[in-house]
């Protein structure tokens, strides 16, 4: 399936993202990820939304869906040729650090916390498929836990 990333403005109210993301399941879409933080705009919050769906059809259909709500202001979907889509992870894992070191050239991550000798806590940024990358090169069975923030987006 494909990831498609909606890219939503909205009035900054309570009750906004409960509308929005009942609408996306009564269409029966599963959200890949949601993240929401205040624009530039005072009142305004910026809503990103991926999903993962092949049919374009049905893509619009939630855009025309979203943009009857009274709250929000624009929705459009965002073309990966131009646009950025960055998420970080946080990752607590168990992993030699002589190993861990092999990984730091080809994938820049951020060392938050050494808590023994074998367990460290990372910070990994980047597109979703390096985090996928480095999760799957550094082997899950090391991973005791992950945070992730979800898709942020914006256009070129």
């Amino acid at each position: 399936m494909k990831r498609r990333t909606l890219l939503a403005f909205m009035l900054d109210r309570p009750g906004v993202l409960n509308k929005v993301s009942m609408l996306i399941r009564r269409k029966m879409y599963n959200v890949d990820t949601l993240t929401v933080c205040s624009s530039r705009i005072k009142g305004i919050s910026r809503m990103t939304i991926t999903l993962k769906e092949d049919d374009p059809r049905k893509v619009e259909q939630v855009m025309k869906q979203l943009a009857k709500l009274v709250e929000v202001i624009s929705v459009k979907e965002l073309d990966t040729n131009n646009s950025y889509w960055r998420e970080v992870a946080i990752v607590k894992l168990e992993i030699e650090a002589a190993r861990l070191d092999e990984f730091h050239h080809r994938y820049n991550f951020e060392v938050l916390d050494k808590k023994s000798e074998d367990m460290h806590i990372l910070q990994v940024a980047g597109a979703t498929g390096h985090i996928d990358g480095f999760l799957d090169e550094i082997g899950r069975e090391n991973i005791i836990e992950i945070a992730r923030t979800g898709v942020s987006a914006m256009e070129k």
